[in-house]
């Protein structure tokens, strides 16, 4: 049950954030404008931090194994994801990409680090590069209706990559950053929630809440993608042995959590529907209070 209740707290603390973002841009002192700056600052600099950071842990066989076994583990649940995803939604791009991809980078690292510790984003770092690889290509593949587009360049570049690349360094060598650059990182890492929180405040100011909350296509999708999927996730992570748990609770939380951002990101960049976009990730965002506590209940009814 203290699992639980660390979950709700946080929740609701990122909730509380949210509503400090909502009653700024109701005020007028954040626009959308502002808000895609706090984008900007949040992916290229503030979740590549906490990526690399999860990485500064002492080297061990059973953390390498268990980093491996989570990108295998991760590639298979997303795949899965897309497919739930495009088999209930064939027509609609923008509810198949919402239905497939968590918001795993800025709801879920808070999560899991409230609920096990810092260290354990380590294992969540495949999941989230990989959440990010598949947006990229078959997300947007799925929003214009064109064949997804593998860019090699694009991808190595993007800034989870290098993250991901220079926390793998660290790792293997063993190297670890002086006290003056790590509390830097620490800084910059402890921007994550709030600067996420106050960026889905935004989505909640300019939402057409009436519609949203009476939308039964938008009630279904949240059920998609915060019951259907995640428990098809814990089917296949209750496979994997009760020694991996910390692993196991990491991408199931990573998994579970409401639709990402980033649907609403794309939606934008290709001139598709904005407004349905938002609605996605505002309703299921709001669900997830109860969604979340709830699949890691089973999880560990299940698991212990």
């Amino acid at each position: 049950m203290g699992t639980i209740w660390i979950i709700v707290q946080q929740i609701s603390l990122m909730f509380v954030l949210c509503g400090i973002g909502y009653l700024l841009t109701k005020a007028g002192k954040i626009t959308q404008a502002n808000s895609k700056v706090l984008g900007n600052i949040l992916v290229y600099v503030v979740l590549p931090c906490v990526i690399a950071k999860s990485f500064l842990i002492p080297q061990s066989k059973s953390a390498t194994e268990g980093l491996v076994l989570s990108g295998c583990i991760s590639a298979l649940l997303l795949c899965l994801a897309i497919v739930v995803g495009r088999v209930l939604y064939p027509k609609d791009g923008i509810a198949a990409f919402a239905a497939a991809f968590s918001n795993a980078g800025f709801f879920g690292i808070p999560l899991i680090t409230a609920v096990l510790g810092a260290e354990t984003v380590f294992y969540s770092a495949p999941f989230i590069a990989l959440l990010n690889l598949l947006q990229w290509t078959y997300g947007t593949g799925l929003l214009t209706g064109e064949k997804a587009k593998w860019q090699s360049r694009r991808i190595f570049t993007a800034p989870y990559m290098i993250a991901i690349m220079v926390g793998t360094l660290f790792y293997i060598t063993g190297l670890q950053l002086p006290s003056l650059p790590m509390q830097v990182l620490n800084a910059l890492c402890s921007l994550n929630t709030p600067l996420a929180m106050f960026t889905l405040g935004v989505y909640l100011a300019v939402v057409d809440w009436r519609k949203m909350l009476t939308s039964y296509g938008l009630v279904k999708l949240s059920v998609v993608r915060l019951l259907i999927v995640p428990l098809l996730s814990l089917a296949v992570l209750t496979l994997i042995p009760t020694a991996w748990n910390t692993m196991k609770y990491s991408v199931l939380l990573a998994a579970a959590c409401p639709v990402g951002a980033n649907v609403a990101i794309y939606a934008q960049l290709y001139d598709k529907d904005y407004s349905y976009a938002v609605q996605t990730v505002v309703i299921s965002t709001i669900a997830s209070i109860i969604t979340v506590p709830a699949v890691v209940w089973a999880a560990q009814m299940i698991w212990h």
